[in-house]
């Protein structure tokens, strides 16, 4: 029934891309520039988690390193002189419209016939108590953002990977002290990022412990943290976790398949486990999570959604080699071998 209002229209893109980060954008510039119609979703800013990072010093091109809130607009400069579009507002989900989709977003729909799904991952928590109260108040996950504010005043870093030590040593340069903690015996980041951080005369790491509490009132004073059978405390201004990262997949449902850690099964090209559905960056399985890696990934999928386009619009039987290789691959996780 028409009430006499102007319906919307609905907006298409050949390619929508979700996630403005280093994949989503690599993908959007590499897209864009094949001369399909690409449109970037993006809910907070473009750049995504690297926006936080004070130095960036894996991405080729920048021998001295950069940082991370001036490389998001510089992938953004670029995919949008290429042609993409990018435009904030957060995804539901999307909804299959024959052998095309639907992306439902906050504030509209848009009609598409391949996404490429590059919305990264988020932080994950340490699930102990004092967490949630002291998030925001001492409980921090970006040491450039938090850093400067600490000058003078103890600080934990959690996490024996790459960023634990990276942002352990952008809080070095505040912190009057730094102590990192990691459950294992030996910690998993690049040699050098350990040895830089150990050379530091008011850092301390601890190894096989394990924090179980974040210990505070008013204000955050500490850890407790267990070491096999003894739980000891330690005093501290601001506590900074990096203990990996979970993927933003739940609004994909049912949809694709994934891996028994929520990240989605591709193949070598980036096909997920539907025709016309695409993965880049670290929410995909198999991502080695360094961002080299992420671009190359991204520009792949692009390549591929391109590829799909152009068989689907030739009228031609578009392959899809990702749709069993998704399948065999969940049954496989579900089954356990």
């Amino acid at each position: 029934m028409n009430d006499g209002q102007a319906q919307p229209v609905m907006q298409h893109a050949d390619v929508v891309v979700i996630g403005a980060g280093v994949a989503g954008l690599t993908a959007a510039m590499i897209a864009a520039g094949h001369g399909v119609s690409t449109l970037v979703i993006e809910q907070l800013a473009p750049g995504g988690q690297v926006a936080t990072i004070e130095t960036i010093r894996n991405f080729p091109g920048f021998p001295d390193g950069i940082a991370g809130y001036e490389l998001g607009p510089l992938l953004q400069q670029q995919a949008e002189a290429a042609g993409a579009v990018v435009q904030l507002d957060s995804v539901s989900t999307i909804a299959v419209d024959g052998s095309d989709y639907r992306v439902i977003c906050a504030d509209e729909e848009i009609a598409t016939r391949a996404v490429i799904i590059a919305a990264g991952s988020s932080l994950r928590q340490l699930g102990v108590p004092g967490e949630a109260e002291f998030t925001g108040r001492g409980v921090s996950h970006c040491a450039a953002c938090d850093g400067p504010l600490l000058k003078g005043q103890p600080v934990i870093v959690i996490g024996g990977g790459d960023s634990a030590f990276d942002e352990a040593l952008v809080l070095a340069g505040h912190a009057s002290e730094v102590t990192l903690i990691h459950r294992g015996s030996s910690p998993s980041a690049r040699p050098c990022a350990i040895a830089q951080l150990a050379a530091l005369p008011h850092v301390r790491i601890i190894a096989n412990a394990e924090v179980v509490a974040i210990e505070g009132d008013k204000a955050l004073t500490g850890v407790a943290i267990r070491r096999g059978a003894a739980i000891e405390h330690e005093p501290c201004r601001a506590v900074f976790a990096y203990i990996g990262l979970e993927p933003r997949t739940g609004f994909l449902q049912d949809l694709i398949a994934l891996d028994a850690g929520g990240h989605i099964v591709t193949d070598l090209m980036m096909r997920a486990s539907r025709p016309g559905l695409l993965a880049a960056g670290d929410i995909r399985a198999g991502s080695v999570n360094i961002l080299a890696s992420v671009a190359g990934d991204a520009a792949t999928a692009a390549i591929s959604a391109v590829r799909y386009l152009r068989m689907v619009r030739e009228n031609k039987n578009a392959e899809w080699e990702g749709h069993d290789f998704g399948v065999a691959e969940r049954s496989r996780t579900a089954s356990g071998r």
